[in-house]
């Protein structure tokens, strides 16, 4: 009997047990799943990268390729930036940077080199020419190299959307003028950014005594001269051109678009002048109105 009553027992456990749904293998389920959402709540945040630029204009390729912990070793406030001389402190960020960016035609670029180490693949060099072209091919690179193509990608659209409103307005105030412009090679972009084409350049070495010949010989009308390296005075006085001084560095805030705004308000301004009735342009010892000057 009472072996009977034990197995009775028995029976009635397993049944109480079977209802309830506890089988032994839920809880090994279970654990492992608690494990897995512990480890994906513990994964590390992505590291922020240190980016060492050797000017603002580097320095905003690669803030608009997405870093955002950069060290610009030459002052934004210097006329030329590249012409710097940094003293060996200004080089102790170099260290410790996961990249060190630089365009080559510093004078420091060499003095840059050496306090990375040679040949170091941390060492990358930036294109600096600001054109849309340019800048999209850049700063994709760049983001690559940080793992920042998302924000890269959203920078370049508003990048875009910004440089047609900003070009629209510098053309509109262009209108139906065509003046004739000689500019400094590394400002060209701008020609094209006023919906212009120019007929001549120079620099960035010293214009010889053939090459202002041979623009002034073009009769311009406007000279785009680069601000941080002006070298066109002579093509001006030779011909009475209007001297239209543009940027490519942009200031502490390293950003491209910047550049932009600040040139197309000197742009509209520029061609507001010329658009002015009682306004001239001389050409040697002929004085004739812009409205006047054939396209070449």
């Amino acid at each position: 009997m009472r072996t009977i009553a034990t197995g009775i027992i028995l029976s009635m456990m397993l049944s109480i047990l079977v209802a309830c749904g506890g089988t032994p293998a839920a809880a090994p389920a279970a654990t492992a799943t608690t494990a897995a959402s512990s480890e994906a709540t513990a994964a590390p945040a992505p590291k922020t990268l240190k980016i060492v630029a050797s000017t603002s204009w580097v320095a905003a390729f690669a803030k608009a390729a997405g870093a955002t912990d950069i060290t610009v070793i030459a002052p934004s406030n210097l006329q030329h930036p590249p012409d710097y001389d940094p003293k060996p402190s200004d080089l102790v960020a170099v260290n410790d940077a996961d990249f060190v960016l630089m365009a080559g035609f510093e004078g420091f670029a060499k003095r840059m080199l050496e306090a990375v180490g040679g040949d170091s693949p941390k060492l990358i060099t930036v294109a600096t020419e600001n054109s849309p072209d340019a800048i999209h091919k850049e700063v994709t690179r760049l983001a690559e190299l940080f793992g920042t193509q998302d924000h890269a990608k959203a920078y370049l659209a508003d990048f875009d959307t910004q440089y047609a409103d900003l070009a629209a307005k510098v053309k509109t105030r262009v209108g139906d003028a065509k003046p004739v412009v000689v500019t400094q090679l590394f400002m060209t972009p701008f020609v094209f950014f006023a919906g212009l084409t120019p007929a001549g350049s120079y620099g960035p070495m010293p214009m010889t005594p053939e090459e202002l010949k041979k623009l002034s010989d073009l009769k311009p009308t406007m000279v785009f001269e680069n601000s941080h390296m002006p070298a066109g005075q002579a093509i001006i006085e030779a011909t009475g051109a209007t001297k239209v001084d543009l940027i490519n560095f942009p200031g502490d805030d390293l950003e491209l678009l910047s550049v932009f705004r600040k040139n197309a308000d000197t742009l509209i301004a520029a061609f507001g002048k010329a658009s002015r009735p009682n306004s001239k342009q001389i050409h040697g010892s002929k004085v004739s109105p812009p409205s006047k000057t054939k396209p070449m």
